[in-house]
């Protein structure tokens, strides 16, 4: 008997930190969509207050007049919400495509490069990302309140990984091209852009504003150091030696590889 009751008593024990995760995320969701019916009610009582004639009147005599009232207190509102859904919806389309976007980039750099250096670069993203997760863990800060996620949101590694990428992009412009006014103009645009895309992580309530400032920063000073790193060290002992080739050859292959999977299992098939 005492074997019969084993496994349904592990199986029992095992449930109640999935059930806690489960139930934070729904204590979540809902305080969100409370947010959501409150700024609605906030919405007509500004309408009230500012156009009280378009709203329904109780108190006049006659149902064609009131039904007039109501009319036009609907077509306020579908105009509002509709503005408002189709400004969020484009937002939150373009934050969805952001991740997409900035690996594009990324590999369509890498395939212009086809140096050496560029291998270095697959595998400083990479590094990049693992940094990110780990400061995560350690943080351990949550996301705000609204968020969907339960997971840390100290530092947002969207912002990290998009900053280094621009910076990769930038330093490349420079390094092929020189600074000079058009490469300027073009880092000035491509950091705008980073910005804008990092912004959309605060619009979607996915990360507060500091989360989203401290990835970009790390992400631009990675970049950076990743790449001093190359100049000043590796570039040297890379054209010496037989054996740092094969590291850097096989390390960026097997971190694409490792970054290809997590695109699979996280982008792809997570999202369906």
């Amino acid at each position: 008997m005492s074997a019969i009751f084993v496994r349904p008593l592990r199986a029992a024990i095992s449930q109640p930190t999935k059930l806690r995760d489960h139930t934070k995320i729904l204590a979540k969701r809902l305080e969100y969509f409370e947010r959501v019916e409150l700024r609605k009610s906030i919405y007509w009582e500004d309408i009230r207050r500012i156009n009280p004639r378009r709203m329904p009147s109780l108190n006049v005599a006659g149902a064609s007049s009131s039904e007039e009232g109501v009319q036009a207190f609907e077509q306020d509102a579908l105009m509002g919400e509709s503005s408002s859904f189709g400004a969020g919806g484009i937002q939150a389309t373009l934050n969805s495509l952001s991740k997409w976007l900035v690996t594009a980039v990324f590999c369509s750099i890498i395939l212009l490069r086809h140096d050496a250096e560029s291998l270095w670069a697959a595998i400083g993203s990479v590094t990049n990302v693992t940094l990110s997760t780990a400061l995560k863990r350690i943080l351990n800060q949550e996301r705000p309140t609204s968020a969907l996620k339960s997971d840390p949101g100290m530092p947002s590694s969207h912002a990290q990984s998009i900053f280094y990428t621009i910076t990769f992009l930038n330093l490349s412009m420079v390094e092929w091209y020189g600074l000079n006014g058009v490469t300027t103009t073009l880092c000035v645009f491509f950091f705008t852009l980073g910005s804008f895309l990092s912004w959309l992580r605060v619009s979607q309530q996915f990360h507060t504003i500091s989360q989203v400032v401290v990835g970009a920063v790390l992400g631009s000073i990675f970049c950076i150091l990743w790449f001093w790193s190359w100049k000043s060290y590796v570039l040297n002992l890379f054209a010496s030696y037989v054996w740092v080739r094969i590291v850097v050859v096989v390390g960026s292959v097997a971190f694409s590889g490792g970054f290809i999977y997590h695109v699979i299992q996280s982008w792809i098939l997570k999202d369906r």
